[in-house]
């Protein structure tokens, strides 16, 4: 029958919930659930999500939880987008949300949104060699991407909306001439330094995949006006509709839902924008968008092509890693890992391997003070098929591979954190001399403290490692936890 797989799209206008069932290396829908939340609209002038938006969309994840029941956790895979990135108080609606959801919620950057939504589309358009553009217009953002197959040559996340440019523009659901010129030249100052780089790349057609571009093409096909391809004039056209309904609340449009006729103005002037500054002909509907490129993502993962793995190694290499060292550093810290943590997850395990294949990268920057470089560069770069979420949780690691532990505080609250944290730095110690390292019969507990047992006599032979961990253990004192090392 083949497994189930769910993505949720926590997006700044509407959630939505798509189940596929994976057939060989495709994916066919059975199952889909959409609910508009606008998000977007329940952030304040203070950046923070206000609680009736946070009580609304926890309504809808509730009703999504139903929809998972019988789906392995593993399987599902739920994201957030340009709302919860800009959300002061994001990490208090995370906790919540995940409660009732039953299943965690990442926040993904704007480029690897855009990713994911050129693979989506990418996969359900007929297969072509041609050079394509991909555009999403959501709530809170818009993603424009060009690429060949489903690999993007160059992606980018914009700070414009369908949500937001009508709030903004619009006050009060009002629709002029000014107030749409206004809009569309506003959306395209916030795309125009960008204009060089994807005409610079090119592409040979342009498609678009979100409900703006879906309500579009439909409005123009039922006028006659195109058979569902956008053009310049007819969006001419359909601007001046807008404006002759005069109010966002008075917009109506046969087939086209109330709630996208709402904000339709505010995305039809951000499409209008993308046409005009990249100088688009013609574009076409496409289907897929995020959450296709989520499912096959995670199809990915699941059959063992994760796109991580290549982002990893192409770090490895940009950065000049000892490769070799690496592995040899993880290896020895998935054995303390899984001593310390018999039951840990594979997400905690994978976890620990990036942050060991990653912790040198900051010797690109400087030998001095490297893990800082590290974790910065891990929290700061784009990773193809990371969340911020695992970018944090692997920088943080980083971080804390040595020397202070005061850093890192937070993360030693938390037993499962803490124990990986003493994974990789015990690893590190016994590879100080950057080679392959015999270990001796150890053990290795968390009862309250922390006690490594050394096979008696093997310490004495190797000083410097005796030093370091007599170092180690000092560090761990001075934020109040016992750290021993015995002979046994």
């Amino acid at each position: 029958m083949g497994m189930l797989l769910a993505a949720i799209d926590l997006g700044s206008n509407s959630f939505r919930l798509e189940i596929a069932r994976a057939v060989g290396s495709h994916l066919e829908r059975s199952g889909y659930w959409k609910e508009t939340v606008r998000l977007a609209a329940g952030i304040g002038s203070d950046g923070r999500l206000s609680r009736a938006a946070i009580d609304a969309a926890c309504v809808c994840l509730a009703r999504m939880n139903e929809r998972l029941r019988g789906i392995d956790a593993a399987q599902v895979r739920a994201v957030g987008t340009q709302t919860l990135r800009q959300a002061v108080n994001a990490e208090e609606f995370l906790a919540r949300a995940q409660r009732v959801l039953g299943h965690p919620i990442e926040i993904i950057s704007g480029r690897e949104e855009a990713r994911l939504v050129f693979e989506g589309c990418a996969r359900t358009l007929p297969p072509s060699r041609k050079r394509r553009m991909m555009v999403d217009i959501g709530g809170a953002s818009t993603e424009v991407i060009v690429g060949q197959g489903t690999v993007p040559a160059y992606a980018e996340s914009f700070k414009i909306g369908c949500v937001d440019a009508t709030l903004r523009f619009f006050p009060g659901g009002r629709i002029d001439r000014d107030a749409m010129r206004r809009a569309q030249v506003a959306c395209a100052a916030e795309l125009e330094e960008a204009q060089a780089a994807y005409r610079r790349f090119g592409w040979d057609e342009a498609f678009g995949s979100s409900g703006t571009i879906g309500a579009a093409s439909l409005i123009l096909r039922n006028r006659g006006w195109a058979d569902g391809v956008i053009t310049p004039r007819g969006l001419q056209e359909l601007r001046d509709l807008l404006i002759g309904f005069g109010d966002v609340r008075r917009v109506r449009f046969d087939n086209i839902k109330i709630e996208r006729t709402e904000v339709l103005a505010g995305g039809v002037a951000a499409l209008s924008a993308v046409f005009d500054t990249f100088g688009i002909g013609e574009m076409r509907p496409a289907r897929g968008a995020l959450r296709a490129g989520l499912l096959y993502d995670l199809l990915g993962r699941r059959e063992h092509h994760d796109v991580r793995d290549a982002t990893v190694l192409r770090w490895q290499e940009r950065f000049g890693v000892d490769r070799k060292l690496a592995g040899l550093v993880y290896a020895t810290a998935a054995k303390f890992h899984r001593v310390l943590l018999p039951n840990a997850s594979d997400d905690d395990a994978r976890v620990l391997r990036f942050a060991c294949q990653l912790h040198e990268i900051g010797f690109a920057v400087s030998h001095s003070d490297h893990h800082k470089h590290s974790a910065y560069l891990i929290r700061n770069g784009d990773l193809p098929g990371f969340s911020t979420s695992d970018q944090e949780r692997i920088a943080e690691l980083v971080l804390g591979q040595r020397g202070n532990l005061r850093k890192v505080i937070d993360v030693l609250a938390d037993p499962v954190r803490s124990g990986r944290l003493l994974a990789l730095r015990l690893a590190i110690i016994f590879h100080h001399a950057r080679g392959t390292v015999r270990l001796p019969r150890w053990t290795l507990h968390a009862r309250g403290a922390f006690d490594l047992g050394i096979e008696r006599g093997w310490l004495a032979r190797r000083p410097l490692t005796r030093y370091l961990l007599e170092e180690e253990a000092q560090q761990w004192a001075r934020v109040g936890i016992l750290f021993r090392v015995r002979e046994i």
